[in-house]
């Protein structure tokens, strides 16, 4: 599938975008080896968490749903999986081979974790080498590439690790392998990351701390207790919107219950850095996690050297952010996001790769970019496989001069089914265009 974007227009109206995606991916996890049962609204459908739900169905886990958003989860506790007797295919989600791979550490059966293409050519030897300290039998392919084999049978032991890159992931996976693990197990994180899987850990009853100097660490041998969880929009999906609409004039649009966690709101710091009319209303909590309404005016953006402190915490946004600084005025510099190149593409690369085809003077940087604003031109984006990639360049069409078209776009719906429908609403001129 391709998209087609004509240039120009404004956004306008009301939206709420597809449920967080890293919290869908921990309320079936969790949900599953709760004593009881778990029921979830705002279940975000996209594919990625769908790969989850299939491979707790493989390990014996009976969930009913999602249907629009509602699941409900008859959790087999801590100890209750079963073998799943094939290899688990996680399609594209790194977030489900990370947290999958500490989960699986610490059963009595051997398991295999698998993915697409794209995803078995990602790094995974971050996970296996703090879950290798805890004792687990993990193997991959050449280069710490899946599959990733884990031997079952072994006892854990707690550890304490220094994440080497701020990775909510890493830190994910350390935590669920604690889990299972004898005595405590502990990390610490070079800069604040998402902390969704602490959040709905202590959501399910079961207790994780975190000292005065952020050392996040948990008991293992404890129980979780089954819970209701509403999942609020996912601030990575609004944040092409929040773009969208700081960059095209006329713009005015209200996103409602979007997930505000502190550890997730880098996008909006970013935006406001660089002079975006942005405002939280109706701010609330929901299930441990903040939610707020979040209107979003036009307003002209100027270039910042971009917070290291806020790297971390706008990881996922940095594609669309890109498209923001090539419209802003004056120079943006990026630096301290290695993390970038080891996405589902190198998004670094890939994002420099299609800013030079619409013309947007930039520089590659080891660990960032450097990016010029000014006029945006037409012509044709390869997204690589990448669904926060064909999203972003589809909003830079709100500010080119010709028609782009976006190619292989078949992965947004891993994070934001119906993107193409729900932007369309809102003002922007996309069409969608199967292969033949």
């Amino acid at each position: 599938m391709e998209f087609k974007l004509m240039p120009g227009g404004s956004l306008s109206g009301e939206a709420r975008v597809p449920g967080d995606k890293s919290m869908s991916h921990r309320s079936v996890m969790m949900g599953a080896l709760a004593e009881g049962t778990t029921r979830v609204s705002g279940f975000l459908q996209g594919e990625d968490a769908l790969a989850t739900v299939a491979a707790f169905r493989a390990m014996g886990v009976e969930i009913e749903g999602p249907k629009d958003g509602e699941m409900v989860v008859h959790g087999v506790g801590l100890h209750g999986l079963r073998a799943p007797g094939k290899t688990l295919d996680l399609g594209n989600s790194g977030t489900s081979i990370r947290l999958l791979a500490g989960l699986l550490a610490g059963q009595p059966f051997d398991s295999v974790l698998s993915g697409d293409d794209s995803l078995n050519k990602r790094p995974m030897g971050r996970v296996m080498t703090p879950l290798a300290d805890m004792g687990a039998g993990i193997s991959a392919t050449a280069g710490g590439r899946p599959p990733l084999a884990i031997k079952g049978g072994r006892q854990l032991k707690g550890i304490h690790y220094d994440l080497p890159m701020a990775s909510a992931q890493v830190k994910s996976c350390v935590l669920l392998a604690g889990l299972y693990a004898n005595g405590r197990t502990s990390v610490t994180e070079p800069a604040p990351t998402r902390d969704h899987t602490e959040r709905m850990l202590r959501g399910f009853g079961y207790s994780v701390e975190r000292d005065a100097e952020g050392v996040i660490s948990l008991e293992g041998g404890g129980s979780l207790t089954a819970c209701d969880i509403d999942v609020p929009a996912d601030i990575s999906s609004a944040a092409f919107f929040l773009v969208a609409a700081s960059i095209a004039p006329g713009s005015d649009l209200l996103l409602t219950h979007v997930g505000i966690n502190p550890t997730r709101t880098g996008v909006i710091n970013i935006l406001r850095l660089m002079g975006a009319n942005i405002e939280l209303l109706n701010e609330r909590e929901v299930g441990g996690e903040p939610v707020a309404d979040i209107r979003v005016q036009y307003a002209p953006l100027k270039g910042i050297e971009i917070p290291e402190d806020q790297v971390p915490l706008a990881i996922d946004e940095f594609p669309v952010l890109f498209i923001a600084a090539a419209c802003a005025e004056g120079r943006t510099v990026l630096r301290g996001a290695e993390e970038l190149r080891v996405k589902e593409s190198d998004r670094i690369a890939a994002m420099a790769e299609g800013l030079d085809t619409l013309g947007v003077k930039n520089e590659v940087l080891e660990d960032g970019i450097i990016i010029d604003g000014g006029p945006i031109g037409g012509g044709t984006i390869h997204t690589h496989m990448d669904h926060r990639i064909a999203m972003a360049f589809s909003i830079a069409a709100l500010r080119a001069d010709a028609e782009i078209r976006v190619l292989d776009c078949d992965h947004v719906a891993t994070s934001f089914p119906g993107f193409d429908a729900l932007a369309r609403g809102l003002g922007l001129q996309i069409s969608a265009q199967t292969d033949d």
